[in-house]
């Protein structure tokens, strides 16, 4: 049984016709490619983050790996320029490639399969666009602010994360009045910047649910904010608000989703919120003296916190939180904390009858590694969710039979729900046909490469950025921990700031002693002068390995609408934000057929 997703009638997608045989058919496709070129997508990535994220290939010199590639693809390959590895290679909208040289029909043919096998990253009328700085058209006027979005939901709120919260909320609205279902749950919602856009902007009844409580404190803190603006806006105007806002403020839920419990416990979650008393919360801040006039009645209104059974919130705790992107998004713009898989209390089905619960949406703006899994599992067991829209991010978090406990993921404690030592149910992959294909499997790396923002780095190729010269370092410095300590393999030595301003000499000295190395270790000069001179060809092959990660996530997210069409459920895939702004652009949209 299908459904048609009118609800997305105004946004580009392409697939709309992707019948449930070319579903399969590509899977295969990606599958037997992927497999070819392991060597590749495998390739240890390190992730660095210093004014946006810079990545290196840490053992290009240590299991070299330029001469893993075939010697025809050497020759044409290590005498390209940076510019031209973006033409030639990453930029899939180019279509005046001019090649210095000759090339082997096995190299021309990797990337123009990669291309094609790859969900297009934009929509059709973006299509063409060079890859460039500049910011959508929406930010023209201002750089940090939006022109779409009412000035009372830009505050706190950073140009890009302005740019997701309206497009995703507006689709999300879509889907509400197609459904004709009004509640809308928002998981992982960090400081609350959509839940306010979809309760305060778009008069939707909304509960947040977030694990961090100091995420939701200062959501509730925020709200506040709004409330009072709001309030002196329509002072000042002696009219009610030009925006609709909902009848009460949205309900705040400081609690872990588990990704093991079923779908009648996290329905417990949201009818815990349903108890809380309505009312504007309590601001703190600057704000908090406008509203004195307001009583306060212990925490802060529209907000509820319940601890997790059998295990106590720290701060160690919140670091693996299941909030979304990342909120502190001044350390890091594409990525997010995981999920902390802390066991809820046993749920029994059929107490407290779960059939009277409202209907509603679901919404996760990039959910990471098993959230997003879950909130589509949810979607599917649960009756009373109607829609879902959802935004995935860090791949590399996600479960598989390979890896259940992927770094990052915190081990679920012996003797938790079900006594399972690991999850009855993997993020990858979802779906029963991706499962039996040969070579479907992805390693960490592969997924962790997926992460990868390939729009920002064609910009730094064809701006020919020094920041490329970290990729070469944290290689040479690999082979120089490994002489004086083979046993130290991808230690990890965190940012080294203004590394790509550093001659090699100092950024050893300062990388050495993370590592528990003495700074002034001898460093052969001539091996030094030998391996930096090889710097083009550590960035060609990471490009090699980047020209992949599209087509990773492909599979990830090709899964996903598989696993939903096996359970009867059409779903389409939306390119909705800017991939130069944003980098992890897709929602998967899904609507439950009715009756």
């Amino acid at each position: 049984m299908s459904v048609e997703l009118s609800a997305v009638q105004d946004v580009e997608m392409f697939t709309a016709s992707f019948s449930a045989d070319q579903q399969r058919e590509l899977a295969k496709r990606l599958t037997t490619f992927l497999s070819q070129y392991r060597h590749l997508s495998d390739s240890y990535i390190i992730v660095f983050l210093y004014i946006s994220v810079l990545f290196s290939l840490q053992e290009f010199f240590t299991e070299d790996l330029w001469h893993t590639l075939p010697s025809s693809w050497q020759a044409v390959l290590q005498e390209l320029s940076y510019p031209q590895i973006a033409d030639l290679f990453l930029d899939a909208t180019n279509e005046d490639r001019r090649y210095p040289s000759v090339w082997p029909l096995s190299l021309l043919a990797f990337r123009a399969t990669a291309h094609a096998l790859a969900f297009p990253r934009e929509c059709r009328h973006e299509q063409g666009r060079v890859a460039s700085s500049m910011k959508p058209e929406e930010f023209q006027e201002n750089q940090s602010q939006s022109s779409l979005l009412g000035h009372i939901f830009r505050k706190h709120v950073k140009p890009k994360k302005q740019h997701e919260i309206r497009k995703l909320g507006m689709l999300v609205k879509q889907l509400c009045d197609q459904t004709d279902c009004n509640r809308v749950v928002d998981v992982g919602s960090g400081q609350g910047h959509l839940t306010r856009f979809l309760s305060f902007g778009l008069g939707l009844s909304v509960t947040a649910i977030e694990a961090d409580h100091t995420l939701v404190t200062m959501a509730s803190r925020f709200d506040g904010q709004l409330i009072w603006a709001l309030a002196k806006e329509n002072q000042k105007k002696n009219c009610s608000s030009q925006l609709p806002v909902s009848q009460s403020s949205p309900h705040h839920v400081a609690r872990w989703v588990n990704p093991k419990a079923p779908w009648e416990a996290f329905i417990k979650q949201l009818r815990a919120a349903g108890c809380v008393s309505e009312g504007p919360p309590t601001p703190s801040g600057p704000s908090k003296k406008k509203l004195r006039g307001w009583k306060r009645q212990g925490r802060s209104h529209g907000v509820q916190t319940s601890p997790s059974h059998g295990s106590t919130h720290s701060d160690a705790h919140s670091q693996d939180s299941n909030k979304t992107e990342s909120e502190e998004e001044s350390s890091n713009e594409n990525c997010c904390s995981c999920i902390q898989p802390v066991y809820q209390e046993d749920v029994n089905p059929e107490e407290n009858s779960l059939q009277g619960y409202p209907d509603f949406v679901l919404t996760g703006l990039h959910a990471c590694g098993d959230l997003s899994t879950t909130l589509l599992r949810h979607f599917v067991n649960c009756p009373h969710v109607r829609g879902i829209t959802s935004v995935a991010c860090c791949y590399m978090k996600i479960t598989t039979k390979e890896n259940p406990t992927p770094p990052g993921l915190v081990v679920p404690p012996v003797g938790g729900l079900g006594h399972e030592s690991v999850p009855s149910e993997f993020g990858y992959p979802m779906s029963s046909w991706v499962r039996g294909l040969p070579g479907h499997q992805l390693s960490y790396k592969a997924r962790e490469g997926a992460c990868h923002a390939v729009e920002d780095y064609i910009r730094r190729l064809r701006e020919e950025s020094k920041l490329l010269r970290t990729h070469c370092y944290r290689a040479m410095l690999e082979t120089f921990i490994r002489d004086a300590r083979p046993d130290l393999r991808r230690a990890g030595i965190q940012t080294i700031k203004k590394a790509h301003l550093l001659p090699f000499t100092e950024y050893a000295c300062l990388g050495l002693p993370r590592v528990g190395l003495p700074p002034d270790l001898p460093l052969d000069v001539e091996r030094v002068e030998a391996m930096l001179k090889q710097q083009g060809r550590v960035v060609v092959y990471f490009s090699l390995a980047l020209l992949l990660a599209p087509v990773v996530e492909t599979l990830v997210l090709l899964d996903r609408m598989i696993y939903l069409q096996e359970k009867g459920v059409d779903s389409q895939l939306v390119p909705l934000f800017d991939p130069n702004f944003s980098p992890r652009n897709f929602v998967l949209v899904a609507l439950k057929p009715c009756g």
